[in-house]
């Protein structure tokens, strides 16, 4: 909320918990605001629904940064049935 307040996410996709939706669609108007995603990376800012989402776009984030290897050993270092989405 704090970047749509900020017109941060103006023009550009988002998502938020699911509980927080119609708020996050009447704070950004000029964003689209994804219901069905459990993350949204639109190239200037990543966001998450909700806390076990929150560890898919971080690993998502490692595989930006580092490669989709490391994101993948990170994940079963962790124990986490991650599957990436891209």
């Amino acid at each position: 909320m704090l970047l749509a307040k900020a017109g941060l996410l103006d023009g550009l996709e988002a998502t938020t918990h699911h509980g927080a939706i119609d708020l996050l669609r009447a704070v950004a108007p000029r964003t689209t605001v994804h219901a069905d995603r459990r993350f949204v990376d639109n190239g200037r800012v990543v966001c998450s629904a909700v806390i076990a989402a929150g560890i898919d776009m971080s690993l998502h984030v490692v595989g930006r940064l580092l490669g989709r290897e490391v994101a993948e050993k990170t994940a079963r270092q962790m124990d986490y049935p991650w599957e990436p989405t891209v």
